[in-house]
C-alpha cells in the first residue's frame, strides 16, 4: 500500500498523530539556548584598546627575558665528552671489545669554581628512548614489588621476558640497555696528588618514584630471598639484589636504575648521576683547578653512532642551564612592541586622513 509524501508534513515533523495522541515533532524546543536567544558579547578592537595591551606585554615580557638569560648564563658548567672514537681520545683504547674491564682517565681544567651544589650527569645522543616498543617494554607491577608478576612477568617484556626458563627481574627493554659506566672525579692539587671528589648516590630520583613506583618484593632482611627464581637482565653483569650495597639503596629501589627507567623523550638527554654537596660557605664545591675524570667504561654506544659525556653543572632558581626560555621571552616582548609601534604609525597616519574613516582594528 502506497503512502502519499508531503513537504509540509516533514517541515511540520511528520503526519499528524491519531486523535487524543502527542504531536510529535523535531522542532527545538523553544528556550532560549536552542533557538540561541542568548546574549552575546564580542569586544571592539580599537587603537586605543589594542595598541597598549601590544606595549604592555613588550615591557613585561622584554625585563623578564634578560633576566632569565642572564641567570643562566649565571650557571656553571661544563661538558666531558668521553665517547672515545677519536684516535687521540684516552678511552679509544674501550672500543675493542678484547680490552675489558676497561678504565681510562680524561684530565680537564675548570676555569672558574663551581659554588652551590654541583650537579653530575652522563649524557647521551643518538639513543631514541621514546620508541614506542621500548616505551612499553616493562612491567610497573613487577616493578612495585608484586610477587605474582615477578615470577611471571607481563608479555609487553618480551623477548626480555625470560631467559634460561627463568623470569628476567627486572624485564624488559629499557632495563636489559641500562647506562653502567663509572664515574670518577678527582681534584689535582699542586702536588699532582689526585684528591677524590665525594659523589653522593642517593637523592638523585624523584621522591615519587623511590617511595611509591618501585618497591622490592615483600619478604625477610636477604634481599637475595626476595627475588629467588629470578635471573638478571641479559645485558647486566650482576643481578638486580647486588646494585649496591646499601640496602635502602639495592633491588628496584636503586636510585641509579630509577633514574634510567625514567624513559627521556628527545634522542640526546642528559640523567642525574651524582650529586656534589657543599660543605663550607667559605670555600667552593669544585675551586677552579685541574681535574681528572676516571671512567670504566662499559657501555658501548658506537654500534649506533651514539656519543657519550659527563656534564657537570651548577643550578638557580629555574633549574639547570638553558637559555631558550629567556630568548622566548625576548622574542615575544620585542615581537610585540615593535607590532605596537608600527600599529601606532599607521592609526596616527589614517586618523588625520580626511579620506579615511576611523580606523577599528
Amino acid at each position: 500500500m502506497a503512502m502519499n509524501y508531503n513537504a509540509k508534513d516533514e517541515v511540520d515533523g511528520g503526519p499528524p498523530c491519531a486523535p487524543g495522541g502527542t504531536a510529535k515533532t523535531r522542532r527545538p524546543d523553544n528556550t532560549a539556548f536552542k533557538q540561541q536567544r542568548l546574549p552575546a558579547w564580542q569586544p571592539i578592537l580599537t587603537a586605543g584598546t589594542v595598541l597598549p595591551i601590544f606595549f604592555i606585554i613588550g615591557l613585561i615580557f622584554i625585563p623578564i627575558g634578560i633576566g632569565i638569560f642572564v641567570t643562566s648564563n649565571n650557571i656553571r658548567e661544563i661538558e666531558i665528552d668521553y665517547t672515545g672514537t677519536e684516535p687521540s681520545s684516552p678511552c679509544n683504547k674501550c672500543l675493542s671489545p678484547d680490552v675489558t674491564p676497561c678504565i681510562c682517565t680524561i684530565n680537564f681544567t675548570l676555569e672558574k669554581s663551581f659554588e652551590g651544589n654541583v650537579f653530575m650527569y652522563y649524557g647521551l645522543s643518538n639513543f631514541y628512548q621514546n620508541h614506542r616498543r621500548y616505551v612499553k617494554s616493562r612491567d610497573d607491577s613487577q616493578l612495585n614489588g608484586d610477587s605474582s608478576a615477578l615470577l611471571n612477568p607481563s608479555k609487553e617484556c618480551e623477548p626480555y621476558r625470560r631467559n634460561e626458563d627463568k623470569p628476567i627481574a627486572p624485564c624488559g627493554a629499557i632495563a636489559n640497555s641500562m647506562f653502567n659506566d663509572t664515574l670518577e672525579l678527582f681534584l689535582i692539587g699542586n702536588d699532582s696528588y689526585p684528591v677524590p671528589i665525594t659523589l653522593k648516590k642517593k637523592g638523585i630520583a624523584w621522591w615519587t618514584d623511590k617511595n611509591v613506583k618501585f618497591r622490592n618484593p615483600p619478604g625477610g632482611d636477604n634481599l637475595e630471598e626476595r627475588f629467588k627464581g629470578t635471573t638478571k637482565p641479559v645485558n647486566w653483569l650482576k643481578p638486580v639484589y647486588m646494585l649496591d650495597s646499601d640496602p635502602d639503596n639495592n633491588g628496584f629501589i636503586n636510585e641509579d636504575f630509577i633514574v634510567w627507567m625514567r624513559t627521556a623523550a628527545l634522542p640526546t638527554f642528559r640523567k642525574l648521576y651524582r650529586l656534589i654537596e657543599r660543605k663550607s660557605d667559605l670555600h667552593p664545591t669544585l675551586p677552579a683547578g685541574r681535574y681528572s675524570l676516571n671512567i670504566t667504561y662499559n657501555y658501548p654506544v658506537h654500534y649506533f653512532d651514539g656519543r657519550k659525556r659527563m656534564i657537570l653543572s651548577t643550578i638557580s632558581w629555574m633549574g639547570g642551564k638553558n637559555p631558550f626560555l629567556g630568548i622566548a621571552y625576548i622574542a615575544v616582548g620585542s615581537i610585540s612592541f615593535l607590532l605596537g609601534v608600527v600599529l601606532l604609525v599607521i592609526n596616527h597616519k589614517y586618523r588625520n586622513s580626511s579620506n579615511t574613516a576611523d580606523i577599528t582594528i
